[in-house]
């Protein structure tokens, strides 16, 4: 086991924590696991997280003072935001394509989607809106008396709490101005900033702004505060190989627990809930696979040739393995920094500024997953979207991806926004709750891979990139190295 490479071992972790927890929900142990077992999962994730914050501060603000350029560190930053901008509307595209060639929605029974459909126009009725596609079933007696039954089944949703608490979410951001993404960017207490994860964009601001003007100061006076940056940035760097030795007993806590908070003592709950959603399911799993093997590679063998298909993910796998495991770009963005460092070879003044902006604007595996949640949902009621409402679609949710905190289900506030877009039902989003955060552990590693991806371009384009093919991966993490 000594010998195993790390993410390997993080693998068996996952494994051995799924199939402890469906052995203690059949036995009927799911409250020991949940008591005793998921809290050291919770402090692995509190572990990253506390680390995650002042390594970005600190690599930023020595990524851009090493730099040494002003306007070269303005066309790097131009160049990321671009190519993250053109990842993301691709990722929804992809979406788009698979959710209306497979049309996981119209796989459900009939009289299910009748239901759906009578429910989606008592409420948009009862908010004003207009019926998408101009059909009326209530206009219909055969569908009278059944409109009564869905009409009370459907305030009985909307009282959910945990919907109703994601609804309030997303209003807030809709009351907000138009300018008020970039009002937020700015800090006005950095301290507060740094205490609250969800803040990482003010972070990265001053990180940015301080880097920037040690730029404009004598050399004599900034030297100083950059060598007591680096030598912080390291011991947090260790803190990092230190933590990872332990992932996967970690990892293996955090599965064990996910999976039984889902099943309880009945294991076929999870069955069940799959069973409901599976070709909804498979449509995002297809889309993120993709984007995870075939897109991502084809991108980065147009711009990096010395990279190979294989290298790449040998390289990347730890970062990878924990981002599924974590479902939080912010958690794993510690171990993302040293292999893109480490194993492909980018340079820090790179991959500290690259990394950091990716892990809060770059959501592709979100945008894709909302991009087919939106039109699945909308197939389940059996409302025809037109081509100008799904491109509404990839305008909102690109724009919806960027204000996507780095956190485990994130995104499902951010889909109550794009269903509103297109005049949908917010509720809906109850729906596909159950699978969410199956699902958002994929959309993570999507999230991850697509940074990598975006750093390796980057480092290239400024030949700041050193990648060697013999670089043994398992290495990274050794507490020697």
């Amino acid at each position: 086991m000594k010998n195993l490479a790390l993410h390997w071992k993080i693998l068996i972790g996952m494994i051995l924590g799924i199939i402890w927890a469906l052995l203690s929900s059949t036995l009927g142990w799911s409250a020991f696991t949940i008591n005793w077992i998921d809290p050291f999962g919770t402090i692995f994730i509190n572990l990253l997280k506390l680390i995650a914050v002042p390594l970005v501060l600190f690599s930023i603000i020595s990524g851009v003072a090493n730099i040494g350029d002003p306007a070269s560190l303005g066309r790097m930053g131009g160049k990321t935001l671009l190519i993250y901008l053109i990842t993301t509307v691709m990722a929804i595209s992809l979406g788009l394509l698979l959710v209306n060639t497979i049309k996981p929605g119209k796989l459900i029974d009939q009289q299910s989607r009748i239901d759906n459909r009578i429910s989606y126009e008592i409420w948009a009725s009862s908010q004003g809106y207009q019926i998408k596609d101009g059909i009326n079933y209530l206009q219909d007696p055969a569908f009278f008396e059944r409109a009564q039954e869905i009409s009370k089944l459907s305030h009985a949703e909307l009282k959910e709490a945990s919907v109703s608490d994601k609804l309030e979410k997303a209003n807030k951001r809709k009351e907000t101005s138009p300018l008020q993404p970039l009002v937020d960017i700015v800090p006005d207490n950095f301290f507060y900033s740094l205490s609250n994860n969800g803040l990482m964009l003010q972070i990265i601001f001053f990180a940015i702004f301080f880097g920037v003007c040690l730029l404009f100061i004598p050399n004599d006076k900034s030297q100083p505060v950059l060598n007591l940056v680096d030598g912080i940035n390291e011991v947090f760097l260790k803190m990092v190989d230190l933590v990872m030795q332990a992932a996967p007993f970690f990892v293996f806590a955090l599965l064990a627990g996910v999976v039984s908070k889902m099943a309880g003592d009945d294991i076929g709950k999870v069955i069940e809930i799959f069973k409901g959603l599976s070709w909804y399911s498979l449509t995002v799993l297809i889309g993120l696979l993709l984007m995870i093997f075939i897109v991502y590679p084809s991108i980065l063998k147009g711009f990096v040739k010395k990279i190979p298909y294989t290298g790449f993910f040998k390289a990347m796998s730890p970062a990878q393995t924990l981002a599924f495991s974590t479902s939080s770009s912010a958690a794993t963005l510690p171990v993302t920094m040293e292999c893109v460092e480490q194993n492909l070879g980018v340079d820090k003044k790179v991959s500290s500024f690259v990394l950091p902006i990716g892990a809060t604007v770059n959501m592709d595996g979100t945008s894709l997953y909302q991009a087919v949640a939106v039109i699945f949902l909308a197939q389940l009621h059996m409302i025809d979207l037109t081509f100008g409402q799904q491109l509404t679609i990839v305008l909102t949710t690109t724009l919806a991806s960027i204000g996507s905190a780095a956190v485990p289900s994130a995104g499902l506030v951010m889909l109550i926004i794009v269903l509103d877009s297109v005049g949908l039902n917010p509720a809906w989003i109850a729906i596909i709750f159950p699978v969410d955060r199956i699902l958002d552990m994929f959309r993570t590693v999507v999230n991850v891979t697509g940074d990598a991806t975006v750093c390796s371009i980057i480092a290239d384009g400024e030949n700041m990139l050193d990648y060697h093919a013999d670089k043994d991966p398992t290495e990274t993490f050794d507490l020697d190295s």
